[in-house]
This record gives C-alpha cells, sequence and structure tokens, in this order.
C-alpha cells in the first residue's frame, strides 16, 4: 500500500476550543494593541456580524468567529449578571 492510498488527517494546530472569555480577551488585547477601541469594535461585529469590525491582527478575526455570537452575548450577559450581584 503506497502513501498515495491511505487517507491522511490533517488538523490545523489553532483549532484547540477556547471558551468565550479567552476569545473575548484575546480579540480586546489585540484590538487594543493596533489602536482600535475594542468595545466599539466589538459591538460592532456583535450587532452586524461583520467580521471586518475585528482586526486579524494576532488572528484575532479567526479567534472570535470560532464560537457564534449569540454565544458570545449569553457569556458577556451572564457575566455582567454575575458582576452586579455582588
Amino acid at each position: 500500500m503506497s502513501v498515495a492510498d491511505e487517507t491522511m488527517m490533517f488538523k490545523k494546530v489553532d483549532d484547540e476550543p477556547m471558551t468565550a472569555e479567552q476569545v473575548l480577551t484575546r480579540v480586546y488585547e489585540s484590538m487594543k494593541e493596533k489602536g482600535y477601541n475594542p468595545i466599539n469594535q466589538i459591538v460592532g461585529y456583535l450587532i452586524s456580524g461583520d467580521p471586518t469590525y475585528i482586526t486579524s491582527y494576532n488572528n484575532a478575526r479567526t479567534d472570535i468567529r470560532r464560537l457564534e455570537r449569540d454565544d458570545l452575548i449569553e457569556e458577556l450577559v451572564k457575566e455582567y449578571v454575575k458582576a452586579k450581584q455582588l
């Protein structure tokens, strides 16, 4: 059996699961490093779904698209409510 007959598996290195917190933190820091207002840009993305609100610097655009927007919003609301209850 030659190599051409075998099924090859390919796994991207950056396919490691990330939590919403990790995604938002990495994206926030990348936006800040590039001189953008991270809050405005992330809100723009969450409202519109347009990934061009997020810089591609440090793979931030790829990172934010790992999770569905509604999952990110849900996590933000949970954390906000949790913080308000303290």
